[in-house]
């Protein structure tokens, strides 16, 4: 008996948990003010590379020099380029890159799911599935990922476990959707 409530009140959690909670603690070395998001690449079990959200090295950051986006009314999902900072994939990837670090093959896990500039990083660098734990208002990076057979999970946290993203049809893309999102229920 001692033992059945020992096991219960221990459960190790899975990796996809696992590696879901570190990209948490990651988020939050952001330096964004609209939203902290937190990425890392694994591939066999194995941490290659994380990122966060922020400035370019050596550039003030956006706690510092405010917030771009903000300032021009930018709604989420739409015109990345109007930003000071780099999204959390692109410096995991960045970071594996810049220390010789192959990610062929890896999984990126998320707090967030990727934008379609990230998603196009991702494809090239052969990433081969994404698990992110919240929706994000882009959804020409679910049909590019779809489309490059990259597989997309959310991580359920109350079942502790990953599901397949909901993923849209072609037609929403160009159906007047673009920059809407439905929020994930089970999101952190």
């Amino acid at each position: 008996m001692a033992k059945a409530k020992v096991a219960a009140e221990y459960q190790r959690p899975s990796w996809d948990e696992y590696f879901s909670r570190i990209a948490v603690e990651v988020s939050k070395r952001s330096t964004c003010l609209r939203r902290r998001v937190g990425a890392i690449l694994v591939l066999d079990k194995r941490i290659l590379a994380t990122g966060y959200n922020g400035a370019p090295r050596g550039l003030r950051h956006c706690l510092e020099a405010g917030c771009l986006r903000a300032k021009h009314g930018v709604p989420s999902g739409q015109r990345h380029e109007l930003c000071r900072g780099l999204h959390a994939e692109m410096n995991a990837l960045i970071q594996a890159a810049s220390h010789g670090i192959r990610v062929e093959g890896a999984t990126l896990y998320s707090t967030s799911f990727p934008c379609s500039l990230c998603a196009k990083m991702i494809i090239n660098g052969g990433v081969r599935r994404v698990v992110a734990q919240s929706d994000y208002a882009d959804p020409l990076a679910k049909e590019l990922l779809a489309e490059a057979k990259v597989k997309t999970e959310i991580f359920d946290h109350e079942r502790r476990r990953t599901k397949p993203f909901p993923m849209p049809g072609p037609a929403s893309v160009g159906g007047g959707r673009r920059g809407k999102s439905r929020p994930c229920r089970n999101a952190q």
